[in-house]
């Protein structure tokens, strides 16, 4: 008998042992083979998805997943599971209602799921070609060779496939304009430059299934006539940058990229470029910038890269997703691809879950799921306790919308008429203790590090907003800093060189759009609901739910909670610091947020910015 033991070993398992682990299994079947009757392979594959549950294994071709398996655990899988085909049940997913989930489809968190992009990912060696090629692999390619340009951008039309990287441009379209224009030399991109916080769904690919990439890339040359492609990849993804090298080497060895492509003459050399650590360099023209060695800056578009790109010549750029997308079209068919998805969105969508979900990690589904679809069915729904608030799409260009809009359809074109986009991917789920405020303020920080600084309306506007947000949280807001962020942001929108400063407002106009109770609860209460700003919260016990157990006490950094054993505990609100350590580890509860209005504050200087007066809430009641 065969079997074959696939170990995740994608970042996040990677980072819970997953390397040493597959090197126990490898000994574990070594030492064992003379006296078995069984042939077994250990292989190392990309990202399985389910990353917080990792490391992951499955054994084939009994399809058993095993979850956040240890290195020591390798012996007991060999000797149970595959020796005497035993199932180890400690290491299986567990139900809510007890029972066990022995294979993948009997885990909601893939059941869901419809594996287009992903289709290789988790079950490949990236690493040997012959995997990859024995699902299907290099077969599109072989077709394309004996197509024509147009047939095969008119395959892509037909699919309808709108490009990944959130914009979501109609990828046959741009294809067939670069195709128009007769300037030589004529360049192929992969942007794989993925610097959203919470995405890393392109990176997954790279490190996973680098081929379907390389041979989408290729028959994007085939397509348009061009003979040089730059795979751009982000310098802090080692493991992809690692698979990506030993993939093209491997290709080029096998004849499917290089000069003289399976020996029909046809020209297609890629080679890697390091992305330079910005995060403006995903955008198409600051990239192209860097490829060329110049600093990363945007330039406006009033001429299109597929006119002038690269060194001024035609330039098809596309993200990491959208190429895996193309052999899949080519091989199948563009009208079977359109058959998956909706109307004007078809096929699937790779996203990152991420935030106060029960399972995180990546996912892939049909365009059109709903937001809800992807929270509770996939994600597992919320954390013990917790209760959905907001779900924020798009990265830094995106947007959030509340949890009573869930049920609306994932898609480039309802995302964006409800005030968020689709991004490359990244998905976070925000619970009921997430500050708003603070949630916006975040992203303008990281967005003020990340502008190029050479237009006056994103660079000025970020940091003016930065401010505003800054003051809100600590308290310092005014009246009229609502309707001023307004206005700042739609002005960068109309105003800013690049989609970096035209979507940077996003994430705060669509806070202030959904929650604008809760930016007017920091400014004219100075009360964050939340709890989540310190120099605008406070903590009461409520006496009535408290049992005494302590464990606020225990944690308190400054030591401002007293009470005995099993009776209600009191916190001394004149010292407190709103760390909020006390609320997380409560298990009734009891810890209450009160507004600042409830006693008197006279603003000082201090670490906390506010002298609280010598009565207590509960004496100001």
């Amino acid at each position: 008998m065969k079997k074959e033991i696939l170990v995740c070993c994608g970042p996040g398992c990677a980072a819970g042992g997953s390397f040493k682990l597959a090197e126990n299994l490898k000994a574990a079947v070594k030492a064992c083979a003379a006296e078995a009757d069984i042939v077994c392979q250990v292989e190392s594959t990309g990202c399985s998805g389910m990353c917080e549950m990792g490391p992951i294994v499955r054994i084939m071709p009994d399809d058993i997943m095993y979850y956040r398996v240890k290195p020591k655990d390798a012996d007991e899988i060999v000797e149970k599971t595959i020796l005497k085909e035993e199932l180890i049940e400690r290491l299986l997913l567990k139900h809510d209602d007890g029972t066990v989930a022995v294979h993948q489809n009997d885990n909601p968190f893939y059941a869901k799921q419809t594996k287009v992009v992903l289709r290789n990912t988790g079950i490949i060696n990236p690493k040997k070609i012959d995997a990859y090629i024995s699902r299907g692999g290099y077969e599109a390619l072989k077709k394309a060779l004996s197509m024509t340009p147009d047939g095969i951008i008119s395959e892509v039309e037909r699919s309808g496939l709108r490009g990944r990287g959130g914009a979501g441009f109609p990828t046959g379209k741009k294809w067939r304009s670069a195709a128009s224009f007769n300037g030589e030399p004529k360049y192929v991109v992969c942007n794989g430059d993925e610097g959203d916080p919470g995405a890393f769904m392109d990176g997954a690919l790279l490190n996973g299934d680098p081929h379907s990439i390389i041979e989408g890339m290729v028959i994007c040359a085939l397509a348009v006539g061009a003979e040089r492609g730059y795979l751009y990849i982000r310098d802090e993804y080692t493991l992809a940058l690692n698979s990506m090298t030993h993939a093209l080497k491997a290709a080029e060895e096998r004849g499917f990229i290089g000069e003289n492509i399976l020996g029909t003459g046809k020209k297609c050399v890629l080679s890697i470029v390091r992305g330079g650590g910005a995060f403006v360099c995903g955008e198409s023209t600051a990239l192209m910038k860097s490829i060329e060695g110049e600093v990363g800056e945007p330039r406006a578009k009033y001429i299109h890269s597929v006119e002038q790109g690269l060194w001024g010549k035609p330039t098809v750029l596309n993200n990491v997703e959208t190429f895996a997308n193309i052999p899949v079209i080519i091989r199948d068919g563009g009208d079977a691809f359109a058959k998956t998805g909706t109307a004007g969105n078809t096929g699937t969508k790779v996203f990152s879950l991420v935030g106060k979900l029960r399972h995180t990690g990546l996912a892939e589904v049909p365009l059109g799921i709903t937001l809800r679809e992807l929270i509770c069915d996939i994600g597992g729904g919320m954390q013990e306790g917790r209760k959905l608030k907001a779900v924020q799409t798009g990265g830094p260009s995106g947007g959030c919308l509340p949890a009573s809009l869930t049920n609306l359809p994932v898609d480039f074109d309802t995302l964006q008429k409800y005030g968020s986009m689709m991004g490359s991917g990244g998905l976070i789920v925000m619970d009921d203790r997430t500050c708003m405020v603070e949630f916006a303020r975040y992203y303008i920080q990281f967005l003020c590090g990340e502008s190029c600084g050479k237009c006056t309306p994103c660079r000025e506007g970020l940091r003016h907003m930065r401010d505003i947000l800054t003051n809100i949280c600590s308290g310092r807001g005014r009246e009229g800093d609502i309707e001023l962020l307004e206005e700042i942001g739609e002005m960068m929108q109309d105003c800013s060189l690049c989609a970096l400063g035209k979507t940077a407002p996003n994430p705060v106009l669509s806070a202030i759009r959904y929650f604008r109770d809760e930016f007017e609860e920091h400014i004219k209460h100075y009360h964050c609901p939340a709890g989540m700003c310190p120099e605008l919260t406070a903590f009461k016990i409520n006496r009535e739910k408290c049992v005494g157990c302590r464990r606020c006490a225990e944690v308190c950094p400054t030591g401002v909670i007293s009470g005995t054993g099993n009776e209600p505990h009191f916190i001394d609100i004149r010292a407190c610091v709103g760390c909020g350590r006390c609320r997380d580890v409560c298990p009734k509860e009891a810890l209450e947020t009160i507004p600042v209005s409830l006693w008197s504050r006279r603003m000082m200087k201090g670490s906390r910015g506010y002298l609280r007066s010598v009565k207590t809430p509960e004496e100001d009641e």
